[in-house]
């Protein structure tokens, strides 16, 4: 059984990096590699889809600020191999995970099928009811917690801690998935940052000593184009409460539309974004670490 991952497939290379770490643990991660591409499909195939609950409401902002109405193929889907790899290297075996920013399936469907405990909350009741229908039918004996409501407020009512804290925020305003006013990509940047920090510390306080904290974010354009620093903001939120800054991982995305939009971008000299930061932080000695 050792030679056999966790889809029943053989291990080629039973000491390789690969072996040990399901990706060599470097600072980049290319998402688009045949490795990567063949995991996420396996993934895929329990029938995971993230983008179910936010279909019919995403409004995607474009580089130049203007409203585009996506359909479903278009939503942001977080990617399951990167919370496989997370989960291996910086959460604990069968510890408890906190995701204050919950959004689709894909974080707590993962957590769950490896033996974590995931906590996660959203404020769309739609979401939530999705994600526990994929869940049901994936891992039925192993439900994730999906908690409705506004982490801001959410986090003052816990009285036990995690093990980790792993999320992916709203990049500011680049996805809209309601019109609620507590939604952070509702706000502007000076009330998003004021909440964001808030959210941030809350869960901070929750997460055990000698824990880590990852928080996948990417820096985003305001609405004249320049752009905005969320990837510092994260930085320095996580360590004004406290946390240390410890990794950080470039998660490149394949090209895709990217390639179509790069002409189109350089009429304004703007370069055409495809990867995103994969943020670390430590809270106590990544020594005791268990």
């Amino acid at each position: 059984m050792n030679n056999i991952d966790l889809f029943g497939n053989e291990i080629i290379e039973p000491n390789s990096l690969k072996r040990k770490y399901i990706i060599p643990p470097f600072s980049i991660f290319d998402t688009a590699s045949g490795d990567w591409q063949n995991r996420k499909n396996k993934w895929k195939s329990l029938g995971i889809q993230s983008e179910v609950g936010r279909d019919s409401s995403v409004i995607h902002m474009d580089s130049d600020k203007k409203n585009i109405k996506e359909d479903a193929n278009y939503v942001s889907i977080f990617d399951p191999v990167l919370c496989e790899v997370i989960y291996n290297w910086f959460a604990i075996p069968n510890g408890t995970i906190l995701d204050p920013f919950a959004g689709g399936s894909v974080r707590g469907i993962v957590a769950n099928y490896l033996d974590y405990k995931y906590t996660g909350i959203d404020l769309r009741e739609e979401q939530i009811l999705s994600n526990q229908s994929q869940a049901l039918k994936i891992i039925p004996n192993n439900l994730p917690e999906w908690i409705d409501g506004d982490s801001n407020l959410e986090l003052n009512k816990f009285d036990r801690t995690f093990d980790f804290v792993f999320s992916c925020p709203p990049y500011y305003d680049l996805e809209v998935y309601c019109d609620d006013p507590n939604d952070l990509s509702n706000m502007d940047y000076d009330s998003f940052n004021v909440k964001y920090e808030s959210i941030i510390n809350k869960s901070s306080k929750l997460l055990k000593d000698n824990r880590f904290a990852c928080f996948v974010v990417g820096n985003v354009r305001d609405k004249d184009g320049y752009m905005v620093d969320l990837v510092g903001q994260t930085i320095k939120s996580f360590e004004n409460a406290g946390l240390r800054f410890y990794n950080e991982i470039i998660l490149k995305n394949p090209v895709a539309s990217a390639s179509m939009r790069a002409n189109g971008n350089m009429t304004y000299k703007k370069v055409v974004k495809i990867h995103q930061n994969v943020l670390v932080f430590c809270k106590g000695n990544p020594k005791f670490i268990d």
